[in-house]
């Protein structure tokens, strides 16, 4: 029997800190709105020139295979994950593999938004515990700022996201003994699309033809949406359900978990989950204020900053749970 274990974490972030301040001249807001609808008080904002959706993510990924003492030769199989792709087609992660240089393996590009992570996790387990490979290399990469306007018309999206990387190394573990915890112990996803539009980037898009144009532009069509409350509703009922669904599954209770990494969407979303499940804040793991929301970069990226930090130690058990558009959303349980 084969288990999935975290080898290493890696990321990449911008250079340019973009501050509430900074939105101020720009739209109709301030740094005490934001701070307060969102928790975050800065992002990093990526120079579109050279700091790419693909070089972050091969950036973050070669940073996390540096870690794990990782060879080109060594992944079997690389997964991606972004909702800001380089190119309509093909995916980013064939663009990550040439970065890298590495050899002819599989590249699966996944588009789970928020849940990105998660959903690429639950790939991974199953291609390492059916033995179908031993070292993969799941990378998440965003580069939104280039989907935003930084304008009041913009302003619902543009206040909230932020640009960055993060990669990890996975590996195959033989498990001899039940009660051996350490690796990936579960992984659940779900989705329902009734919700789709609540959350959306429509445009460009083959519902019509051409997929985009000037007059599209100009009416922002073909800008990001998102109807806030609804969002709000549907995440912290969807995050409380899938820890619940993790912890009856798991038969490990959240008073077991050392560490409680959420989606970094909002500040009072996480707070809340948490709450309602009687996790203690010292246990919650939050990086939005400084990082804002990086969608399916948010949790590795988290989960790298606390490793790298010397915050999470090896051993500790660590519970991870994502929302995001689509409606998706997953949870997973991991002992570092």
């Amino acid at each position: 029997m084969w288990r999935l274990i975290l080898k290493s974490t890696g990321a990449y972030l911008p250079k340019r800190e973009v501050f509430n301040k900074d939105l101020e001249p720009l739209m109709d807001t301030t740094d005490a709105w934001i701070q307060e609808r969102s928790g975050i008080q800065s992002r990093r904002f990526a120079d579109l020139s050279h700091e790419t959706c693909s070089f972050m993510g091969a950036s973050a990924a070669q940073d996390a295979m540096d870690r794990a003492n990782w060879s080109i030769s060594d992944p079997d199989l690389l997964i991606f994950s972004t909702l800001s792709p380089d190119y309509y087609f093909p995916g980013s992660g064939v663009l990550v593999q040439r970065e890298l240089d590495l050899p002819n393996i599989p590249c699966l590009d996944i588009r789970a938004q928020c849940s990105g992570f998660i959903y690429g996790l639950s790939v991974a387990q199953a291609y390492i515990e059916s033995g179908k490979a031993q070292k993969i290399l799941l990378v998440c990469s965003e580069a939104q700022s280039a989907l935003m306007e930084l304008s009041t018309r913009g302003r619902n999206i543009s206040v909230l996201f932020g640009d960055a990387a993060a990669a990890v190394c996975l590996e195959a573990k033989p498990i001899s003994d039940s009660k051996d915890r350490v690796g990936l112990i579960d992984c659940l996803i779900h989705s329902d699309g009734r919700f789709a539009e609540e959350l959306v980037q429509k445009n460009p898009g083959t519902q019509q033809s051409p997929i985009a144009s000037v007059d599209m532009m100009k009416r922002g069509e073909m800008l990001p949406y998102m109807n806030g409350p609804a969002v709000f509703k549907h995440a912290t009922a969807r995050f409380r359900e899938a820890l619940t669904e993790l912890i009856s599954r798991t038969s490990i209770s959240s008073d077991e978990w050392d560490w409680f990494i959420p989606h970094q969407a909002n500040q009072r979303i996480s707070q809340h989950v948490a709450s309602e499940l009687s996790i203690p804040q010292s246990k919650l793991i939050t990086n939005i204020h400084c990082r804002g929301n990086t969608t399916s970069a948010s949790i590795p990226l988290a989960l790298h900053e606390s490793i790298s930090s010397g915050r999470i130690q090896k051993g500790e058990m660590i519970a991870m749970a994502a929302f995001g558009s689509g409606f998706t959303w997953g949870a997973a349980l991991l002992q570092y």
